[in-house]
């Protein structure tokens, strides 16, 4: 039988983390539905390669070292004054680890004893001296020497030594696409066309036929780069290089014109403009529209900015323009807090307009139109700087799709679209005044500019339309066709882990064990709940991703609470006492460089209030990076659970309970709106409440609860129900089914309670099936342990958390009312339950163990 044709390999690099670059992700999704063997390599936010999917997409994200670049570095400094003044210390590290070379010398010479006779003495006090005369002098040294050194020194107009970071990152991927022996190689950006022509050369050298395609998403020419070194490097590293690519891609008519021009190019390049998916918009996978991030009714006027705020963006135009647009909201969807939005936000407040700026996050690429749609205006008020004169930016697609008319400024490629098509406003870019006219004629027109948004124009701005000349060009310039489309693949797939490594584990079973902080580049701190001991479990699977981070977990204590394994225990009965107070500020400032804050607890006890919002002024005055991470019912909503799931686990919950909980949920959500924070949660249900959020995966010891005994080989098997609260789990609601079933015979079940967790974790390895909750929708601590021993389990599981696992969970979900049911077929067909209890053990070792959550970590961890 002959074997299949091997598909054909494509390689799509980019230099940033790919999680947000929408054009680098809808490449290599239209290129595996099309059937080619697709590999997205970006840049690692660590020190590790980091390994995920994308459904049959295999993703890498490489470390880049600076090795080269420290090297040039070194080479400017005067030949022979440099090698005196900083012998030996090439760099501020190399300079820290001498100091502390030096200090721990001093320490130990000065406290021997055992010195006999004066003599002896004298003698170590010279030494001490002597060698800390030379210690200073090498100090002041170095020292001058980096003040000698400009900060941004004139391009020597040799792109290697003014960029040489173009060198390390052709060290970092080249090494990795080679190995793939890709027949086509996708370069994103002029950061990526060294590395690109690089490897093709020497996979052609080494006999392997590979072609690569230059796309260029910008005029780099036209960029204002901040580097004047960078602003010469980056042009010429495109001109050496463009002219060897097999094939130039580019986002816009105009632009193609000019680097054809500009270049000499032969051909005029492709034209693939950067627009939305229209196949998954209005598919409903979008948890929140903007409107309801921003938590405004649909009477309010709600204008969106989506995307990178530079300053050449002009979102000042826009802010300085609210004063005069009385009732008129804005919208920001950006990625994080930057100085710059600072002082937009600084601007606001002296404006009075604070409370009508909303700051909401980025979503998937493939929700965004989705996501803006309940907006009513979308702006691109840019200035006109080349860059943004030159093409239709993806903001244009992404609005007209979700149907939203446009304010923009008179860049001209945008101007002259709008204008043609009568999809908006426009305003002179220098005169920021004209906003406020072309923003109310824009709201009073909105029903007649919505209407010019016609089939054609979308049609047009969609990727399924704009990507088949790139399918094309793969085809011709490869000479290969992929054998069989793979359609299947959605184009809204999400990134998952990769298959991990069999007998991986995040450490020893036992207790967790952290890189205690010290002396590397991140010191972070985790609390002060610890709730479950997720804290100590973060902060195992974090030091262990990235040797650069060391962690101290805090935990706030009570009598009654579990001894969870933390380096500092705060007593909680004491968090309103001034000197407690005073410990944690000074234990946390000048120590951390990063906190990740679970529960919206405050960090400094009672000192600002009982949440982390009062906080947050003096953690950002000392420069430490917050997160926040929700664990359940501090951001659950009651009311809005109600509504979601019929069986909610509030309607059996004590008198008060849900109004006290619906309180603080409604606190800390609007905490997570205002602070603008990178926010976590460890369960995926939580997305529904805070749709900004990240999901970093609950995290267990995964060996320690890996049981050897199969399941389903007992006549009767032994379904374990072991609530913790039997209100929140719905055990009244399914004990009666469980109870018969096991009058009857058909099942051995065990209701646990009360007992230590030591015990549960023998009664979980001897069970065949675990019987978890049917109120929440989601999954927790304990499911994830019992699927890490390979057990079946049973819960109610909602369509958004299997959504968010890409279908790959596999607890059987039932209700009350369909627990009979689902038991019954469980115990009949004993292999195929087998078979589920063997994917929940490889579940949990691929999202649970810690190495995804970590992963999900890093770019917090910055």
């Amino acid at each position: 039988m002959k074997s299949p044709a091997r598909r054909p390999r494509l390689a799509v690099i980019v230099a940033n983390g790919i999680t947000g670059d929408s054009r680098v992700q809808k490449t290599a999704v239209a290129a595996a539905r099309d059937g080619w063997d697709v590999t997205l390599i970006g840049r690692s936010d660590t020190k590790r390669v980091q390994r995920s999917r994308m459904g049959p997409i295999e993703v890498i994200r490489v470390p880049v070292a600076k090795e080269y670049m420290r090297s040039v570095k070194a080479r400017r400094a005067h030949p022979l004054r440099g090698t005196m003044t900083q012998f030996r210390l090439q760099d501020q590290a190399a300079l820290s680890r001498y100091r502390a070379s030096y200090h721990a010398w001093v320490r130990r010479t000065s406290a021997e004893t055992t010195w006999s006779g004066a003599p002896r003495r004298v003698s170590l006090k010279a030494v001490l001296r002597a060698r800390r005369a030379v210690y200073k002098l090498r100090v002041r040294a170095f020292k001058w020497e980096q003040r000698r050194v400009p900060k941004n020194a004139a391009p020597v107009r040799d792109w290697r030594q003014d960029w040489p970071q173009l060198v390390d990152l052709d060290l970092a991927f080249g090494p990795v696409i080679e190995e793939l022996r890709p027949d086509v190689i996708h370069a994103n950006d002029a950061t990526m066309i060294v590395t690109a022509a690089s490897s093709a050369a020497r996979l052609r050298a080494g006999g392997h036929r590979c072609v690569w395609v230059y796309d260029a998403h910008e005029y780099i020419r036209g960029v204002e780069w901040p580097n004047p070194r960078q602003a010469y490097a980056l042009p010429a590293a495109e001109a050496e290089y463009i002219g060897r690519a097999d094939a130039v891609v580019t986002v816009s008519p105009q632009l193609a014109e000019l680097l054809k021009n500009d270049h000499g190019l032969s051909k005029l390049p492709l034209v693939v403009g950067n627009s939305p998916v229209r196949e998954v918009i209005g598919s409903g996978s979008v948890r929140a529209s903007v409107r309801e991030v921003c938590g405004l009714g649909p009477e309010v006027p709600l204008m969106v900015y989506s995307g990178w705020l530079g300053p050449e963006r002009g979102v000042d135009a826009v802010i300085n323009g609210l004063p005069r647009l009385p009732g008129v909201h804005l919208a920001l969807v950006c990625s994080r807090t930057t100085p710059l939005l600072e002082q937009m936000l600084a601007t606001a407040e002296t404006l009075g307009v604070r409370d009508r700026i909303h700051l909401v996050p980025y979503v998937s690429q493939h929700e965004v139109a989705d996501y803006l749609s309940s907006a009513d205006i979308g702006l691109t008020p840019f200035r006109r700087v080349p860059n943004c004169e030159v093409s239709l930016p993806t903001k244009v697609s992404e609005y007209l799709q979700a149907r939203l008319p446009l304010v923009t400024s008179d860049v001209r490629v945008i101007k002259a679209y709008v204008e043609e098509k009568d999809l908006g406003e426009v305003f002179t870019w220098d005169d920021p005044t004209t906003f406020v006219d072309a923003a109310s004629r824009a709201l009073k027109r909105r029903a007649e500019l919505t209407g010019h948004i016609t089939e054609d124009v979308l049609k047009e701005l969609s990727w399924e339309h704009q990507s088949a000349g790139l399918l094309k060009l793969y085809r011709t310039l490869s000479k290969k066709t992929p054998p069989v489309p793979v359609t299947e693949v959605p184009w809204n797939i999400q990134e998952t882990p990769g298959s991990p490594t069999i007998g991986a584990s995040s450490g020893k079973a036992g207790a967790p064990v952290w890189t205690a902080l010290g002396s590397t580049p991140i010191k972070l701190g985790i609390g002060p709940a610890n709730y479950a001991g997720q804290g100590a479990a973060f902060a195992q699977a974090v030091s262990q991703a990235n040797p650069d981070v060391s962690v101290e977990v805090v935990m706030n204590k009570r009598a009654e609470s579990f001894d969870y394994p933390a380096d500092v225990y705060v007593d909680a009965d004491r968090l309103v006492d001034l000197d407690v107070q005073v410990q944690q500020v000074q234990r946390i400032v000048g120590r951390y460089s990063h906190l990740l804050v679970d529960a919206f607890m405050p960090a400094f006890g009672l000192l600002n209030g009982d949440t982390i919002a009062g906080d947050l002024a003096a953690l950002r005055k000392a420069r430490i990076k917050v997160a926040l991470l929700s664990h359940g019912s501090d951001i659950r909503h009651p009311a809005k659970h109600l509504e979601r799931h019929e069986y909610s686990l509030f309607r059996d919950a004590p008198d008060g309970i849900a109004k006290k909980l619906q309180v603080k949920a409604e606190r800390n959500r609007r905490i997570a709106d205002e602070s603008g924070l990178p926010v976590f949660v460890t369960t995926p249900d939580l997305l529904d409440d805070l749709p900004m959020a990240k999901w970093a995966p609950l995290v267990v010891d995964v060996e320690s609860w890996a049981a050897d005994r199969a399941v389903m080989e007992r006549k009767r098997p032994i379904v374990l129900h072991a609530p913790s609260k039997r209100w929140t789990k719905g055990t009244d609601r399914i004990m009666p089914v469980l109870t018969e079933l096991h009058d009857r015979g058909v099942i051995d079940f065990r209701l646990v309670e009360g007992i230590p967790w030591a015990e549960m974790q023998a009664l979980v390895k001897e069970s065949d099936l675990v019987v978890d909750q049917v109120t929440t929708g989601s999954y927790g601590t304990f499911a994830v342990e019992a699927m890490a021993a390979g057990k079946p389990v049973i819960a109610y599981i909602s369509d958004a958390v299997k959504a968010t696992a890409n279908g790959d969970l596999p607890i059987v979900s039932a209700t009350p009312d369909t627990l009979r049911e689902v038991l019954g077929s469980l115990v009949d067909d004993r292999e195929g339950t087998a078979a589920i209890g063997r994917a929940s053990a490889e579940f949990a070792r691929t999202y649970h163990d810690g190495r995804w959550t970590a992963q999900v970590l890093s770019g917090f961890l910055k």
